[in-house]
This record gives C-alpha cells, sequence and structure tokens, in this order.
C-alpha cells in the first residue's frame, strides 16, 4: 500500500538513504539539520532470508532516524520496470521490519534516475580507479537520493516521495530476529564483484 507524502511539514533530524540492487544495498546518512547526505555503509542483499533489511532497521533505530528514503529507479520516460519493482518490494520489507520493532520510521520511495551513473561519474571525477568503484558506488549513490529527497523538502517546504506500509512477510517478526539484527549492525561492510543492479 502506498500513499502521497501529507503536505505538511517535514520530519527534522537523521535521515537515511538507501540504494537497492539484486547483490547491494547502499546506505547514506544525513546530519540532523539535514543539509549534507554522506554515504554510510554497503550491505550484502539476502533475498532468501532479508538479514540485510533486518540489519537495516536496527541501523535506523540505533542511529535515530526520522525517516528513510529508498531510491526508486524509473527509466528516462518515467517508467517502472524491474528494478522499480524490486525497490518497491524492498520499502515494504523495510517497513515491515521496523514496525516488528515497534518503530514508526516512516519509509518513503524518491525517483532517483541515473543515481548510480551519476555516483560513477563523481567516483572518477574525484580520481578513483573503475576497479575500485563497486567497492562504494552504491554507498554513493544512495547518499545521491538521499540529498536530492532533503534538497526538495527544503526547496518545497514540504515532504516528498510516496508514503509506503508494511506488507506481512515471513521471517521478519520476532525477538530473534530482532536481537540478531542489532548483533549484525556493528559488523564489517560487504562487498561485492558484481554490479547488482538490475538494467
Amino acid at each position: 500500500m502506498n500513499q502521497s507524502a501529507a503536505p505538511d511539514v517535514y520530519p527534522q533530524g537523521i535521515k537515511l538513504g538507501v540504494d537497492v540492487g539484486t547483490v547491494r544495498v547502499g546506505v547514506a546518512v544525513c546530519d540532523r539539520d539535514g543539509i549534507l547526505a554522506t554515504p554510510l555503509k554497503t550491505l550484502e542483499r539476502n533475498a532468501r532470508k532479508n538479514t540485510d533489511v533486518r540489519v537495516l532497521a536496527a541501523l535506523a533505530a540505533e542511529l535515530g532516524a526520522v525517516q528513510i528514503f529508498v531510491g526508486l529507479p524509473r527509466t528516462l520516460k518515467g517508467e517502472e520496470h524491474a528494478s522499480a519493482r524490486m525497490a518497491t518490494d524492498y520499502a515494504h520489507l523495510l517497513a515491515a521490519a521496523l514496525e516488528s520493532r515497534g518503530s514508526a520510521i516512516p519509509v518513503q520511495l524518491i525517483d532517483e534516475r541515473l543515481s548510480t551513473v551519476t555516483a560513477h561519474r563523481n567516483l572518477h571525477e574525484a580520481g578513483m580507479s573503475s576497479r575500485n568503484h563497486r567497492k562504494v558506488v552504491d554507498q554513493v549513490a544512495a547518499a545521491g537520493i538521499l540529498q536530492h529527497a532533503i534538497d526538495m523538502q527544503k526547496a518545497r517546504g514540504t515532504d516528498v516521495g510516496s508514503r509506503v506500509f508494511a506488507v506481512s512477510q515471513p521471517g521478519l517478526s520476532g525477538d530473534t530476529a530482532a536481537a540478531d539484527a542489532e548483533q549484525a549492525v556493528s559488523g564489517t561492510n560487504v562487498q561485492s564483484s558484481d554490479d547488482g543492479r538490475l538494467q
């Protein structure tokens, strides 16, 4: 179930940006004043057990996040294909994981056309070799998604994106899952040699 963001004052505080891929999930965070988004973490995507979703929910709670933006990769024509459906499904899973923790942090989809392309270009301009891009590109793309969202909030003076609500999913509730996620939050990032995105 999706619902357009209500046109009133948007949440103030730490926010997360999420770039969803088939292999990796990039995470970014902004300061409490919502000025600058910075890369934070790369999680290994586990579509079978969704452990990364629970880790992200635990991380959001640990940081005291007030909002999470998940990038919705549309085509240049504004169409939604497999990667957009994947991001939407992930956002629903994240909302369910947060709800299972008793958290009311809103999860919102935000248009992210070309975020990964832009991230690769920015890394190249920063002097990083192409072979090293994959280690951080998901985080950088997530930072681009989040920066876009917080900039729009300020420019429009209202909230942006489309709110996503929890859909019942197996394996996303229970004290054991929450405890596992808490332990995993402090773990190191897991990288992959694959690009991790659907084209």
